[in-house]
């Protein structure tokens, strides 16, 4: 149930031009950090459980948030996280498209499935 989020969003030459390293584990970053910027948080994980042994590998479903300041720029990046996730093998679909009422930043949620082994 930890899936390498961090590293495969940063294998995307895109995505690290757009946030560098502003990708915040737990939903969170700093307020003061530079925009744009990702969150991501575990929302649900699943042992492959079996009779026999113990579980080879873990389904672990992430909620990545991105924010930029501008509606051009979340489709940017959007875009650019979905090829990331696309080309680790990730499923991933939207779930979240609007405007963050207090920050008035644009947000696009991506619900990705992160299967690992042990």
């Amino acid at each position: 149930m930890f899936p390498r989020v961090f590293h495969t969003l940063t294998a995307n030459a895109t995505v690290v031009a757009m946030v560098a390293d502003r990708i915040g584990r737990h939903g969170v970053i700093q307020q003061t950090e530079t925009r744009p910027y990702i969150t991501w948080q575990i929302v649900l994980g699943q042992p492959y459980d079996n009779l026999s042994s113990t579980p080879c590998g873990d389904f672990t479903t992430v909620q990545i948030d991105c924010y930029h300041q501008t509606d051009a720029g979340i489709q940017q990046l959007g875009v650019a996280v979905r090829a990331a996730l696309d080309a680790a093998g990730v499923h991933n679909r939207v779930t979240v498209n609007n405007r963050d009422p207090d920050t008035r930043l644009y947000r696009l949620g991506i619900d990705a499935d992160f299967i690992t082994n042990r």
